[in-house]
């Protein structure tokens, strides 16, 4: 119970729509909405849950929840460490199942994706990985080296189970590239806002503009952008060109240097650019 009411009856009640759907339904409330990340096990579950509370208390909509892996290609220094740190600290694929299961049942209204690598869904066993998703409610699958090419039978879980499998694409992807993606994501297409990997600072500017015109003249579903962003600027300049900002990197210096409260106070002054 929460408020009163039985999380079961509204967490049902979020699932009889698509990602696509619940994004672009949230969208008449926030016309940007917010994507935060939690490495898993990293410092420690305990921390993570309260990291998930803060992002609840102050609207984040959707959280992607990373599955430590020992070679994130995708990744920076700072989430490469964290990675590390991790799985060193023992963290399992069904401990992050378990913890999944419990912030679903208890945030409903929240939008929860995985993130991680193959190989780790390839060694939990495909089939068995996403169907477990689809059983805990996590609605989206973010893989980057899971290229749609060569994945059929990740990709064909992810249909089997109705869990959106995410694509990733770049300024440099091109447009006959951009049109495949737009045809084999679902849920929302993941814009890098640059190449290379997370935790650099991304200039917001004409680049970005025309890349995103670009995805959107590909594609009809939402778009989410990710790598670099760190300020209300950001947010501001993103402002009627895509429907979701990915905050990550800056989001665990600020847990590393100023804890639990001084994330709070960021994401209160960054839920202020949001619309």
């Amino acid at each position: 119970m929460r408020n009163g009411k039985p999380l079961s009856i509204e967490k049902t009640d979020n699932l009889k729509l698509s990602l696509a759907d619940r994004v672009i339904k949230k969208r008449s409330q926030n016309p940007l909405q917010m994507m935060t990340h939690q490495i898993l096990g990293y410092p420690d579950f305990d921390t993570n849950y309260e990291m998930i509370r803060l992002f609840h208390e102050n609207g984040v909509e959707l959280v992607e929840l990373q599955l430590p892996f020992s070679e994130p290609i995708a990744d920076g220094p700072v989430f490469l460490q964290a990675n590390q740190a991790s799985l060193i600290n023992g963290t399992t694929t069904q401990q992050c199942m378990n913890f999944a299961r419990r912030v679903a049942s208890e945030f409903p209204d929240m939008i929860f994706l995985f993130m991680t690598y193959y190989n780790v869904i390839f060694q939990y066993g495909i089939d068995r990985f996403v169907k477990e998703c689809a059983d805990i409610g996590i609605e989206g699958l973010i893989v980057p080296d899971a290229y749609p090419e060569e994945s059929s039978p990740f990709m064909e879980a992810c249909s089997k189970y109705k869990v959106a499998p995410i694509q990733i694409a770049t300024p440099y992807t091109t447009d006959s590239r951009l049109a495949y993606l737009s045809e084999q994501t679902q849920g929302f297409i993941y814009c890098a806002a640059r190449k290379g990997v997370t935790g650099a600072k991304t200039s917001f500017g004409t680049e970005t503009e025309g890349f995103l015109n670009r995805v959107r003249n590909a594609s009809t579903i939402p778009i989410a952008v990710g790598f670099g962003i760190q300020s209300g600027e950001d947010l501001q300049f993103l402002q009627g060109k895509c429907d979701i900002a990915i905050i990550g990197t800056q989001l665990l210096k600020v847990l590393e240097q100023e804890g639990l409260s001084g994330v709070s106070q960021y994401l209160k002054f960054m839920s202020a650019f949001k619309g």
